[in-house]
């Protein structure tokens, strides 16, 4: 199961709102890349029908079958900081993180 704050759905749905064609959802994927082997992708997309769909305050979240076992206990999170301001993901699965912190192994 994945969690999103509602403070990262009030952003998403506020960016998602200015898309023009405006998308379906927000599709959360882990990648390969990155100097600990794994970074996170957040990108609007339809979805397709392979994805796990979960729904959070009438925003759409789709996730692919190979990244779910990767997102599995997430918590997505928006901050905003005095250093600057972005999603943060809070992955139980991860056991070590590179020091630029966009980056994960597990």
């Amino acid at each position: 199961m994945i969690q999103v704050t509602p403070k990262a759905i009030e952003k998403v749905k506020e960016i998602l709102n200015q898309q023009e064609p405006k998308p379906a959802g927000l599709r959360m994927a882990v990648v390969g890349g990155g100097c600990s082997g794994f970074s996170y992708s957040m990108q609007f997309d339809n979805g397709t029908g392979q994805d796990k769909t979960y729904e959070f305050e009438g925003l759409k979240v789709f996730v692919d079958p190979m990244s779910l076992m990767y997102l599995d206990g997430v918590e997505v999170d928006y901050l905003e900081t005095l250093e600057g301001s972005g999603f943060k993901f809070n992955n139980p699965n991860v056991k070590h993180t590179c020091g630029c912190g966009s980056s994960f192994s597990v």
